[in-house]
C-alpha cells in the first residue's frame, strides 16, 4: 500500500504557516490537520475557534498577514458600534469574521458537530485540505497565574500574556474524545508521516497531546512522527512561548522543547543556528531554515519535513 497521507498537528500562526506549505507541495487532498480547541471560547454569545479559524484563513488565502489573525481587507462597523455602547471590545471581532462565528454559533445550537461545521466551512471556502478539530467536545486551556486561574483568552488577549503563568490545565481533555477523522487518520495504514507544527508546545500542542489516547497512538503509528521547533537561538518564533517556558523553569531553546516531546519524535527539525546544541538530543536532528517569512519559506520548511520523514521511515 503506498504511503501518502499526511496529518499535521497545529495550532494557530505559526502551524498554519507550515500546513500551508505542506498543502501547496503536496496533494492537499491527502492533508489532515488536527487543530488545536483548547483556545476555543464563548464571547458575547458566539462560540470562538481561534485556532481553526486561522487555519481556515491561511489555506483559503484570506488571512489578514499584518496581524496573523481575522481575514484581510477586514471592515470593523460592528466593533466601532459595540464600543460606542460600552460593549466588551477586548476581544476584536471583523465583520467578516463575525460571520463566521455566528453562522458556528447557530449550528451548534441546533445540535451539529463542530467538526461538521467546519467542514462545511472549508468547502465553501475551498478549501481541499481537511482541517478538523482535535475534538467534538469541550477542551478549555486554563493557566494559574499570579492572579489566580485564568481561561486561555482573558489571558493572551485581554491580559496580553502579562501574568506569570506557573501551571497549565486543559480542562475536560481527560473526558473529551479525539475527533473521529483525527483517530483515523492517525491510524491509518497509508499514513506517510505525522507532523507536529511548529506552534507553542504549551498552549496548541499540548492540549492535543492531552486526550486520552493520543500520545499512546502516536507512539504506536507506524509513521514517523516529526516535528518543527518554534524556537530559534533562544526566542520564540511566535507569541509567548519564550516567557512561558522561562516562568515553567525551563530553558528557552529548541532542544528544550524536543526533550519535552521525548519519545514521541522519530526526527526533530531545527534552525541553523540551533544545530549544535539539539544534535545532543538521541533522534536524528536536521537544520534548516526555519523561519517562515514568504511563501516559498514556507514550501521550502514542507519539503524539509516530508523528507525529513520519508528517511526515518519505520
Amino acid at each position: 500500500m503506498a504511503k501518502d497521507l499526511v496529518l499535521a498537528l497545529s495550532g494557530g500562526v505559526g502551524g498554519a504557516k507550515l500546513a500551508l506549505g505542506l498543502a501547496r507541495i503536496m496533494p492537499a487532498e491527502q492533508l489532515t490537520i488536527a487543530a488545536n480547541t483548547g483556545d476555543d471560547f464563548e464571547h458575547l454569545g458566539l462560540s470562538i475557534s481561534p485556532d481553526l479559524d486561522t487555519l481556515m484563513y491561511t489555506l483559503a488565502g484570506v488571512d489578514n498577514p499584518e496581524t496573523g489573525w481575522g481575514r484581510r481587507d477586514e471592515s470593523w462597523t460592528f466593533m466601532a458600534a459595540l464600543s460606542a455602547l460600552g460593549g466588551e471590545n477586548w476581544f476584536q471581532l471583523g465583520d467578516g469574521d463575525l460571520a463566521t462565528h455566528i453562522e458556528r454559533t447557530r449550528r451548534l445550537r441546533s445540535g451539529e458537530a463542530l467538526s461538521a461545521i467546519t467542514a462545511t466551512f472549508c468547502r465553501r471556502l475551498g478549501i481541499a485540505a481537511r482541517i478538523v478539530p482535535m475534538s467534538d467536545d469541550r477542551v478549555r486551556t486554563r493557566l494559574r497565574t499570579g492572579e489566580g486561574w485564568l481561561d486561555f483568552q482573558d489571558y493572551f488577549v485581554r491580559q496580553q500574556c502579562r501574568p506569570e503563568v506557573s501551571e497549565i490545565l486543559f480542562d475536560g481533555a481527560e473526558h473529551a474524545r479525539p475527533q473521529s477523522d483525527f483517530i483515523a487518520a492517525l491510524q491509518n495504514p497509508a499514513l506517510r508521516a505525522v507532523i507536529i507544527c511548529p506552534s507553542n508546545p504549551f498552549i496548541s500542542i499540548e492540549p492535543i497531546l492531552a486526550l486520552p489516547g493520543i500520545r499512546e497512538a502516536l507512539r504506536a503509528t507506524s509513521a514517523p512522527v516529526v516535528a518543527v521547533a518554534p524556537i530559534i537561538g533562544c526566542r520564540a518564533i511566535k507569541g509567548p512561548t519564550g516567557k512561558m517556558m522561562r516562568e515553567l523553569g525551563l530553558e528557552v531553546s529548541a532542544m528544550a522543547i524536543g526533550r519535552r516531546y521525548g519519545d514521541l519524535l522519530d526526527a526533530y527539525i531545527v534552525d541553523h543556528s540551533d544545530e549544535a546544541a539539539a544534535s545532543r538530543l538521541k533522534i536524528p536532528v536536521v537544520a534548516t531554515q526555519a523561519l517562515m517569512q514568504t511563501l516559498s519559506d514556507r514550501e521550502a520548511l514542507a519539503h524539509v519535513v516530508l523528507e525529513t520523514a520519508d528517511c526515518v521511515a519505520k
